[in-house]
Order: C-alpha cells, then structure tokens, then sequence
C-alpha cells in the first residue's frame, strides 16, 4: 500500500475551536478525489481518576452537539508550553479539586478519528487521587463532580445506565486491564 499524495489544501473556515480544510487528493490508482475535508482539532488528554477508595473520579457536563449531560472522566485540551502530564494534571485539579502524589501513567495516545480529524487524544491513568482544592472552572463550564466505585462503573457502562462518550469508555477498560495485569503480575 501507498499513502495518499495531496495535490492541493486550502483552509474553508479557521475558529479557536478547529480548522476544515478541504485537500485535493491523488490515490495510488491515480484517481483523485478534489474535495477530501479534514477537520483541525487540538490534542487532548484525559485520566481515569481513581481515590484511596477506589472510586471514579467523574465530571458530569452539558453536551451541546449531544444535547445532554453526560457523565465522562476529566479531559481538556494541552495549553501552550505544556507537556501532556502537565496538561491533565492541571485539568484534572481545574475540574474537580483532586490530585495524586503519584504521577500519571500514560496508557495510550491515539487518533480521534484518522479519516477525517488530525487530533490525538492521550489518556492517562492517576491513581490515589484526593481532593485536596475546589474546582478553578472557566467561565464557559459548569462541572458537577460524582465519584463512582470503579467496579460499578463497568455494570454501569453495560447496562447503558449513564449516557458517555466513547473515549470514557476506552480509558475504563484500558485501566481496567492495566490492574488486572498488574494484579497477575503480583500474585
């Protein structure tokens, strides 16, 4: 296999929260395709967040394209000269007041959807966390905070008894087979 060569790119809108731009694209085959659109997005990060106790650390938020709240782990994008561990650490904190004397654990870095958005997202794991500062929200968020037994969460996500989005639901089951490889690891 071949990549795609691209022809010609033009930017059709430019926002602080994303670019479209349309590419001219020639395939191996040689046949082209004149208006591929490619959708800019930020990097972010995201962590499962897990306390003393073994409970989620969860944000509970309005989804305007989702029309509804939803209950998902904490994310945000990077801020300029910030490392991705800086990033969420600091998201973290800004959207629910805890934190963790250990450093997060990078589980993953992934596209968001390589067919048409050139974002990644970077998914962390930070365990013993607590709260130790009340959230620093922006002016554009209202975050409710809710802790959840980790284990719970699973049966919760089974049984579509939460509305979430799919990165929530990845970073659960990569931590989850994280522990239990630790686990087995262990014993």
């Amino acid at each position: 296999m071949k990549k795609w060569k691209t022809v010609a790119s033009e930017h059709i809108y430019k926002s602080p929260y994303g670019n479209l731009r349309k590419d001219k694209c020639e395939l191996p085959n040689g046949k082209v395709i004149k208006d591929y659109y490619v959708n800019e997005y930020d990097d972010w990060v995201n962590a499962i967040v897990i306390t003393k106790e073994n409970k989620l650390v969860l944000v509970e938020q309005y989804r305007h394209a989702g029309g509804d709240f939803f209950l998902e782990i904490p994310a945000g994008k990077i801020e300029e000269n910030e490392s991705h561990e800086e990033g969420i650490i600091r998201e973290v904190r800004e959207e629910t007041g805890y934190t963790s004397k250990r450093n997060p654990l990078k589980l993953g870095e992934f596209m968001v959807n390589p067919a048409t958005q050139t974002n990644t997202v970077t998914t962390y794991m930070i365990v013993d966390a607590y709260q130790a500062y009340d959230q620093d929200l922006d002016d554009t968020e209202e975050i409710a905070m809710e802790l959840v037994d980790f284990e719970d969460f699973g049966s919760m996500l089974r049984g579509n008894q939460i509305k979430t989005q799919l990165f929530t639901t990845n970073a659960y089951y990569m931590a989850k087979d994280f522990l239990m490889e630790m686990a087995r690891r262990n014993d």
